[in-house]
């Protein structure tokens, strides 16, 4: 299944120029100009013509990046300030739940998505929460619009998983498994093994043989066609990610990856993912008693692929860019840090043939701005997607 973003004014010609273009992919590019029609990037370069009719910004030597990407949050899902009525991202009436989908549990007009344009963040990844050791299907989404389904830049992106905490935590104190790690461990076993059983069986032509929500769902794992997302902090979570991961032969991701600063040759060696963050929080349980903002930059310098995130609405989306800065502060190369909230995070998502560099071809999604746009002092001043203008930030006192 697969939509396609929401767009304005599809012959909508608009033009920046004069601005230091950051394209992610190919260098910087000083006194810049981007072309833009019909929701996609048609010119960009030091020397491209703008034509009469189109809509010209002048940037006045203003730094344009990609639109950045959030590749773990619950905009929407887990709305802030409703309590239990905006909190629809977790179903938390059985520890596996693979044929739910975050789609369903979307409010676009949850006010993280205002807070993403104010923060030059156009495309963000909305998971399902971790309570539960499967959680269901997660998708990328565009930060405007007012209709998800007419949102959505690719779906499914993913399914959730969870070890650690969260999961003992809550059907433990219920009395029910998983009440320890051994237990959550098993039942993520348990789960892919049935996956892994159902394909077979299909594949056979078993007469036995059924269609199944959940398994069919799980069924996209064990053929590769989405990864396993696992929501690990501790160390050994981690490592039993890691290990289940490999038993099963799946695609996966380590979402938050708090003590990945400790097992970092051991994250590289396998070839591991790290999604890191969010990394200007509290320590607010135990297992995230050792979170670091040197998490991403150690990863990173052992060699491996790094995505900087929210966790929004631990960090809300307009201080994603802060959360980015202390990365760099403690050490993450600057270069390494935007491509961390751009093109790593779109290859990680599965959408960088549409977003996370400046490149003709591609999705017309950027932010502009005042300035370093990891600096506090930094204002955001426009922000593109699909080629529309949808945040303009106003002079002082207006």
């Amino acid at each position: 299944m697969h939509y396609e973003a929401e767009k304005g004014g599809h012959h909508h010609l608009l033009a920046i120029t004069n601005a230091k273009i950051y394209t992610v992919t190919d260098g910087v590019i000083e006194q810049g100009s981007i072309l833009m029609q019909g929701g996609k990037i048609t010119a960009v370069g030091k020397s491209v013509s703008i034509p009469a009719e189109a809509q010209v910004i002048d940037a006045k030597g203003a730094i344009i990046t990609p639109g950045f990407i959030d590749e773990h949050t619950h905009v929407g899902g887990w709305e802030e300030g409703l309590g239990w009525e905006g909190a629809d991202f977790n179903e938390w009436t059985n520890p596996v739940t693979p044929h739910v989908s975050i789609l369903d549990g979307i409010n676009p007009a949850d006010i993280g998505f205002a807070d993403a344009r104010k923060g030059g963040v156009t495309t963000v990844q909305i998971t399902p929460g971790s309570s539960n050791i499967i959680g269901g299907l997660m998708l990328a989404l565009k930060t405007s619009g007012t209709i998800v389904d007419k949102m959505v830049l690719k779906y499914p992106t993913g399914m959730k998983s969870a070890l650690g905490e969260n999961p003992k935590s809550t059907y433990g104190s219920q009395g029910k498994a998983p009440a320890t790690r051994m237990g959550s461990a098993a039942l993520l076993r348990e789960a892919l093994l049935s996956a892994k059983q159902y394909v077979a069986k299909q594949e056979r032509g078993d007469k036995d043989w059924k269609f199944d929500q959940k398994l069919d769902n799980l069924a996209k794992v064990i053929r590769k066609e989405i990864p396993l997302r696992i929501h690990a902090h501790r160390a050994d979570d981690i490592l039993t990610a890691i290990r289940i991961g490999k038993e099963f032969d799946i695609n996966f991701t380590i979402e938050h990856c708090t003590e990945g600063h400790l097992i970092a040759d051991e994250i590289v060696k396998n070839n591991v993912t790290a999604c890191v963050g969010p990394t200007i929080w509290r320590r607010a349980k135990v297992e995230t008693k050792n979170i670091s903002p040197t998490t991403a930059a150690v990863i990173t310098r052992a060699g491996g692929k790094v995505a900087i995130i929210t966790d929004h609405n631990i960090v809300p989306q307009h201080y994603f860019r802060i959360a980015v800065g202390v990365c760099i502060r403690e050490g993450m190369p600057e270069e390494e840090a935007l491509k961390a909230i751009t093109i790593n995070a779109a290859e990680i998502i599965g959408v960088a043939d549409r977003v996370g560099s400046l490149e003709v071809g591609k999705d017309a999604d950027l932010a502009m701005w005042s300035g370093d746009p990891f600096e506090p002092l930094t204002h955001c001043l426009l922000t593109v997607i699909d080629g529309e203008i949808v945040y303009q930030r106003c002079e002082e006192g207006k």
